[in-house]
């Protein structure tokens, strides 16, 4: 798999891919990243990617033409499965959708900032546009982050133990269910039994009940 993240700000997004799981996944080969300046293809000498919107209004606005010299670029160089905007309106980012991303082989990553990107950016070059909540961040460099991460550590060999992934929250349309490691009592808090009874059966069907259960304490619009 290879991402391009669209930025005009790229230190805001280089720190989470320079450790830990995402970098692996790169040192493995099993995907490359690459963090894209936009103001790299501005036009002016200023390299400035931004503009006071048009009918007035309080903010800037990503200008239209350096979006489309570098997605016009990086088309030239692979051909991509999604060309994905960052928006705070866009569909509503879930684990069912990094699946889906996790079986792409390219993707694009615009992120926003300021106001936004001109509305021309959405109607003609975007292929999908997403949301990781209702609320606003500064810029789409976080939410571009949160996004690569949860689509990568999804692709085979990423994580050492490759079930890992699959037991994880909201796989199974549940959240998942509570863990434990060593020492099996401390001040008096006991693991449950069940879990060093070594009854493979036993600890599977009380996961799956702790699962269920835990959802419809913190989450019970997933059982609906």
């Amino acid at each position: 798999m290879h991402i391009d993240i669209i930025t005009c700000l790229p230190k805001l997004v280089e720190s989470p891919f320079s450790d830990s799981i995402l970098l692996r996944a790169q040192k493995k080969g099993l995907v490359s990243v690459d963090i894209i300046d936009l103001r790299a293809y501005a036009t002016n000498k200023h390299k400035t990617v931004d503009d006071y919107a048009y009918g007035g209004g309080a903010g800037m606005v990503l200008q239209i033409e350096p979006i489309d010299n570098c997605i016009t670029d990086l088309k030239s160089k692979r051909q991509y499965d999604e060309v994905i905007y960052m928006s705070p309106d866009g569909e509503l980012f879930n684990q069912a959708m990094a699946n889906q991303l996790s079986l792409k082989g390219n993707l694009i990553l615009l992120c926003g900032h300021y106001k936004g990107v001109d509305e021309r950016v959405r109607q003609h070059l975007i292929t999908k546009e997403i949301s990781i909540g209702d609320y606003v961040l500064s810029g789409g460099e976080l939410a571009a982050a949160v996004v690569a991460d949860a689509v990568i550590r999804l692709l085979p060999g990423v994580l050492n133990d490759e079930t890992s992934a699959l037991t994880d929250s909201f796989q199974d349309g549940l959240v998942a269910p509570p863990v434990y490691t060593r020492p099996a009592t401390y001040k008096g808090w006991n693991v449950p039994e069940v879990l060093l009874s070594g009854h493979e059966a036993k600890i599977n069907l009380w996961k799956q009940e702790q699962a269920i259960k835990r959802t419809a304490q913190r989450r019970p619009d997933l059982l609906e």
